[in-house]
């Protein structure tokens, strides 16, 4: 077996973990990144998803990386695409026009400026990103990691991967349970962590939905239908079970509001409603061709993330093997089952069904029949950590209830975020949650673990709850969250201290703190409103 090692071992090469490189790289420090599948990026890249970002974006709200990042997809867009001149010269170019983000983009050029930035001549350690490797299982020694068994999904050979630090950016902390870490999976009850939208009984197999996205382009007056997909028939009829009750087939354009529970209808196409941003297509459009001279990009491209095709009925977090692959493949079913209906049931205005102008865009997200490389995960493992955000720190209503008007403020704070507490139904059949939330703060106490000492979750497994999970997954949050570990487990070597010392010592703690404000990590915001 081949022995590897590092000063930090980041597995994981989504979007904290590709953060948390560049953040531990640029302090010098000899970086192994290790990400499963052939793309980094995470959310932005191999899951399809435009970035959900808050308001204020554009001006605040991100570290300064974050913001490069974004810059950079511009810039991609600018140096490659026919643009026309109002598209190129705008200096807050939204390329698909998306509804749903400011930067609605294609996956491969938030890839092409991830890897532009892991380039860059800051990053002065030394850096080395092993795709399509796994993580098997871990050596432990008491309370620390020693090393990490890797396998190349390529030639089947393994590795062991030795390192002062570890750092997990897995989409479910898979680092986790195999070093033993403590960890929460699921919802917890309402009687430990006090939320007043938290369930009755905790239940580890209660967690959000998981989608599988794709990408797909429209020809009026074509057929492009794909072969009926396996499961159809199953999903063509299928009704979720969940609490309150759903409005009806999943495969439809109706489906509750996430805020109200109400039945809403939608349609397809922009054409089809007098609201610009009305239709589906318009939510996660990432390709616009008004940003093109006609016939440069003769075909619009929008990513489907709905409600029709979030996967409810199995966990994979925690599950044996055959259960996830049966999970994995019963959500690629869905999706290609929604796109099936799309093309040839699905009711249009104009009294007919089917809109067979649909066509997959693999050249998109470069997998088969334009589905995503990988599943978007939205809830993960979480850590035991030193410090847990609940609802009662950053939801409007309970700290309204509880006399409070804003979020609490963190004295501790590595970074900000800000979204909606957002839960998808979940697979133990809780519809949506969607409450409003204040603009909060990524306390240090919920990046250290209660015990383990050179581990850090870079991800979205951090100290938060089910419910807190939904305002601190998205992807500027998932970002910040990585830069912050990356750079906090870079000074923990420099200061030959451990995480937990770092927060309970002041003096420490501050340094800490300013190091982040000289990279550009926001600590606080400058106002509150609710979202």
């Amino acid at each position: 077996m081949e022995d590897l090692r590092a000063d930090i071992a980041i597995v994981g090469g989504g979007i904290g973990g590709c953060a948390a490189a560049m953040a531990a790289a640029a302090a010098g420090r000899r970086v192994a990144l290790v990400e499963e599948t052939g793309w980094l990026g995470g959310q932005l890249t191999s899951q399809a998803v435009p970035p959900d970002e808050h308001p204020w974006i554009e001006r605040f709200g991100c570290t300064a990386r974050y913001r490069r990042f974004r810059e950079l997809v511009r810039s991609h867009y600018r140096a490659h695409y026919p643009l026309l001149p109002a598209a190129r010269t705008d200096p807050a170019l939204n390329p698909g026009l998306g509804g749903v983000s400011r930067l609605c983009c294609e996956p491969r050029a938030a890839l092409a400026a991830i890897e532009q930035m892991l380039a860059y001549p800051q990053a002065r350690g030394d850096l080395r990103v092993l795709l399509r490797h796994r993580a098997l299982g871990a050596e432990c020694d008491g309370d620390r990691v020693r090393a990490v068994t890797l396998r190349d999904l390529e030639s089947g050979e393994e590795r062991r991967l030795a390192a002062a630090w570890f750092l997990d950016a897995t989409e479910t902390g898979d680092l986790l349970p195999m070093t033993g870490t403590e960890y929460v999976v699921g919802a917890e009850a309402r009687a430990e962590t006090g939320e007043p939208h938290a369930a009755n009984t905790a239940d580890p197999r209660n967690v959000q939905a998981m989608t599988w996205c794709f990408a797909m382009s429209h020809e009026p007056g074509a057929e492009h239908l794909i072969e009926p997909p396996r499961d159809y028939a199953f999903w063509r009829d299928h009704v979720p079970g969940l609490r309150p009750e759903w409005s009806g087939r999943l495969l439809d354009w109706a489906h509750p509001s996430p805020v109200t529970l109400e039945a809403r209808r939608r349609v397809l196409l922009p054409e089809e409603i007098d609201e610009p941003f009305g239709s589906l297509w318009t939510y996660r459009r990432i390709v616009c061709s008004a940003h093109y001279p006609p016939g440069a990009m003769p075909f619009e491209t929008s990513l489907v993330n709905w409600p029709q095709n979030d996967y409810m009925l199995r966990s994979i977090v925690d599950a044996a093997p055959e259960e996830v692959e049966r999970a994995l493949e019963e959500s690629r079913q869905l999706s290609l089952s929604l796109l099936y209906w799309m093309q040839t049931e699905a009711p249009r205005p104009d009294g007919g069904a089917g809109y067979p102008g649909l066509f997959p865009r693999p050249d998109i997200t470069g997998a088969p029949l334009g589905l995503a490389r990988a599943p978007y995960i939205r809830e993960s493992r979480r850590i035991r950590a030193a410090f847990t955000v609940t609802e009662n720190h950053v939801g409007v209503e309970a700290r309204g209830a509880a006399g409070h008007k804003g979020p609490v403020s963190f004295e501790d704070s590595v970074g900000v975020g800000c979204y909606r507490i957002d839960l998808h139904p979940s697979t133990a059949g809780d519809n949506y949650i969607d409450i409003s939330s204040y603009p909060f703060q990524i306390p240090l106490g919920a990046l250290v673990p209660v015990r383990v000492a050179n581990l850090l979750p870079a991800c979205k497994n951090l100290g938060v709850t089910h419910i807190t999970n939904g305002c601190y997954r998205l992807h500027p949050v998932e970002w910040n969250i990585g830069e912050a570990a990356g750079a906090l487990a870079a000074f923990c070597m420099g200061e030959r201290t451990d995480a937990a010392t770092v927060r309970a010592t002041s003096a420490l703690r501050e340094r800490f703190r300013e190091l982040l404000r000289r990279q550009g990590v926001e600590l606080e915001w400058p106002g509150l409103h609710a979202v």
